[in-house]
């Protein structure tokens, strides 16, 4: 198992330094730093104005190798940005001059009181759901389960979140519809709608996944094994076919982890909490690079890292499996 992840993080370098070599290509090859600091200087800012906010952030640096006569090759904008980020150093904001790294410390939180109740809420419901319907499949309910879930896939995102608002918020007045503040329990007001609205919007997918997954599964020949020993329908389901169809429903659930800190985009926006997706939306809407680059680094390495524990989990989840 060891020398496995060993292997698995020596393949992930060079994707990182993919990553890196793409985002900085974006960042400064494309788009000069010239061109960086007007958008958040303001277009009538000073040639002076200009040159000193490019050497805060040594923008002014060459850009991959430095020639200049008694200063070491690395001393340029590539081998900073590399090095900056190894070493989680993420930098500062563009826009205000803030250290990201506590920015997204401080950003974490609200997302991660969002999206784990959620991924786990939302899991629990539509792994049911999805049992229940092949408990009654090709039944009337089996088809209007599929229907249902079928409908809720096709509703944008933001239709939920405008609709939720609206109705739950604004006409009823059952919670607050913007704004954010960590107060303990008192915390909970602010977050049951959203996380209610994030588990409606992946509601209808996961269940019509999960229920192909359980579908294949009871074509197995175990189940029919099972069933011809007399083992009921509901055990046959919730102990043999759940346990086996483990491995799916790891894959999926895993594919999530980047989502749960990085949070979500639309619901921080609308509901003005300021998690990582709002920082990352007000990042792109006031061209805030810095801030983009080092959010896209991050998920990055939580992609890699999800990965990685999929494939532990495979091996938790089914012992013939073994990592080498």
């Amino acid at each position: 198992m060891l020398n496995y992840l060993l292997r698995r993080v020596l393949y992930a370098v060079p994707v990182l330094f993919g990553v890196i070599l793409f985002t900085f290509l974006l960042s400064f090859v494309v788009q000069s730093p010239q061109a960086r600091a007007l958008k958040v200087l303001g277009q009538r800012a000073t040639p002076q104005s200009v040159a000193a906010w490019l050497h805060r952030r040594g923008y002014d640096k060459p850009k991959f190798v430095n020639l200049e006569p008694g200063r070491p090759w690395h001393d340029s904008q590539f081998c900073d940005h590399v090095r900056k980020l190894a070493t989680f150093e993420l930098g500062v904001s563009d826009k205000d001059g803030r250290d990201l790294r506590q920015v997204f410390l401080k950003g974490a939180i609200p997302s991660l009181l969002i999206t784990v109740p959620a991924l786990l809420f939302g899991l629990a419901v539509s792994v049911s759901l999805a049992l229940y319907l092949v408990y009654v499949r090709n039944s009337g309910l089996d088809v209007a389960g599929v229907v249902l879930a079928v409908a809720l896939m096709s509703v944008p995102s933001m239709v939920y979140i405008v609709f939720g608002q609206a109705l739950l918020g604004l006409f009823l007045h059952y919670f607050p519809v913007y704004g954010f503040e960590l107060s303990g329990l008192g915390t909970a007001r602010f977050l049951l709608l959203p996380v209610f609205l994030m588990v409606l919007m992946h509601l209808g997918g996961d269940v019509r996944l999960y229920r192909a997954v359980f579908i294949e599964e009871i074509g197995q020949d175990y189940v029919r094994t099972a069933r011809a020993k007399g083992v009921g329908q509901a055990r046959l389901l919730f102990v043999h076919v759940l346990k086996n169809g483990m491995i799916s429903l790891v894959t999926l659930v895993v594919a999530h982890l980047p989502l749960l800190v990085m949070g979500s985009l639309l619901l921080e926006n609308f509901f003005g909490i300021p998690g990582l997706g709002n920082t990352l939306v007000l990042a792109i809407q006031e061209s805030d690079f810095a801030t983009v680059f080092a959010s896209v680094y991050l998920g990055s390495i939580l992609y890699l890292a999800g990965l990685m524990l999929t494939d532990v989990c495979y091996a938790l989840a089914d012992p013939r499996i073994r990592l080498g």
